[in-house]
């Protein structure tokens, strides 16, 4: 994280400079949240432990329990509010349905967390 934070971002555009705090902190979560939801490894006691200490995201483990969203790379990408036309974001859109094939989150530099993908 330290690395990600300090590492140069000569020729990129504002938010690209974010994207990789935003993935280690998705990996992070993600990996918790595996470690006590589905490989079971973990007690109770330390999963919220590691939420109260903020090494996990409470907010996006929660969002990952709900059908719909078990592939949800931050919360920003689906709050209407920060994006055009009061939707979510493009990268929400199942690859099927999209014109571009290639698509990238403004936000977070996701390629496509669908649950349909």
């Amino acid at each position: 994280m330290r690395e990600a934070e300090n590492d140069p971002h000569d020729g990129k555009r504002k938010c690209e400079a974010l994207w990789p705090i935003f993935k280690i902190a998705h990996q992070k979560s993600r990996y918790i949240y595996d470690l006590y939801h589905r490989r079971q490894e973990i007690s109770k006691e330390l999963f919220e432990f590691c939420l109260d200490q903020g090494f996990a995201d409470r907010n996006l483990i929660a969002k990952w329990k709900k059908p719909g969203y078990e592939r949800l790379c931050c919360l920003r990408c689906m709050q209407p509010r920060d994006h055009n036309f009061a939707t979510t974001c493009v990268c929400r859109v199942p690859k099927h349905l999209r014109e571009e094939k290639v698509i990238e989150c403004v936000h977070c530099g996701c390629k496509g967390c669908a649950s349909g993908d």
